[in-house]
């Protein structure tokens, strides 16, 4: 039997803007601030941001981000206890349906990925993200957007990593046609996807249309090897994800995701495919 997270899990208030930990650090900030005797003003002139956004943090109402964290921490000497609550308060950036993959993935030694619907988060140009996030329905507030937009390209922050993170990534040929935000979107997101192959702890390879044999038709998941030694299998759809821990279960999807990789088109040759659609943009 499945050994999984539950799949219908709903929004945990704790996490989200305007109560829990968000707003927790909110009054951490201010009083910190308001001990210090700087204004919001000048508080804000010192770690780089506006006094509207450090107002926004302190109400609870956005989401700060890690260079916030560091710097706040430092200007209002608070001996890391803002810094205290930074990874806690990282979570609340992602949608409730990721945040625990978000954290393995953070942390992962390996990543073995599948793509069927669009462009993997880890290999989305900026444009391409935002398009993903203004086209989703219900429609999102630009605020969310843009906190989206913020957490997705700093998990990108993982191709800085060292040591360097093991990628794989398996994309379906229709996510490379299909043009999100437009041709000229599209194109960049293309380039974007070549250059990060190029990496050397990175391999892409893309799934033609073309083929008879398919290993994974059920769907999109990814394999997520820990920093402890562990395996964990990760799917999600139409907002619902689950974690599988189950050995028999991910041994599976291990077996399925090593045919397609011999299935798909060779890392090489992938590359080629990718600057020959680029041309036909």
């Amino acid at each position: 039997m499945r050994d999984e997270e539950d799949g219908q899990r709903q929004q945990r208030p704790e996490d989200d803007p305007g109560s829990g930990v968000v707003t927790a650090f909110g009054r951490q900030l201010k009083l910190l601030r308001m001990r210090a005797g700087l204004e919001r003003a000048e508080f804000g002139s010192r770690v780089g941001y506006a006094a509207d956004t450090v107002a926004s943090i302190e109400q609870g109402r956005r989401i700060p981000q890690a260079r916030f964290i560091d710097r706040a921490d430092e200007v209002l000497n608070a001996g890391g206890v803002l810094r205290a609550l930074k990874e806690e308060v990282g979570r609340a950036q992602y949608p409730a349906f990721f945040r625990d993959a978000a954290g393995l993935e953070a942390k992962a030694a390996a990543l073995n990925l599948y793509a069927v619907y669009a462009v993997p988060g880890l290999l989305q140009s900026q444009e391409y993200a935002r398009a993903v996030f203004q086209m989703q329905r219900p429609l999102l507030e630009d605020a969310v957007i843009e906190q989206r937009l913020e957490a997705r390209l700093a998990r990108q922050e993982i191709f800085n990593r060292r040591p360097a993170p093991l990628m794989s990534f398996v994309i379906e040929e229709a996510v490379l046609r299909r043009p999100i935000g437009g041709r000229k979107i599209m194109q960049g997101a293309l380039e974007h996807i070549l250059l990060t192959g190029h990496s050397r702890n990175v391999e892409v390879q893309v799934m033609p249309f073309g083929r008879e044999d398919h290993a994974a038709l059920g769907g999109p998941f990814t394999l997520i090897d820990t920093n402890k030694g562990e395996r964990i299998a990760y799917a999600e759809i139409q907002d619902d994800s689950r974690l599988y821990t189950d050995p028999a279960y991910v041994r599976t999807l291990e077996a399925r995701y090593g045919i397609l990789r011999s299935q798909a088109l060779t890392p090489s040759e992938s590359s080629a495919f990718i600057e020959q659609l680029m041309g036909e943009a």
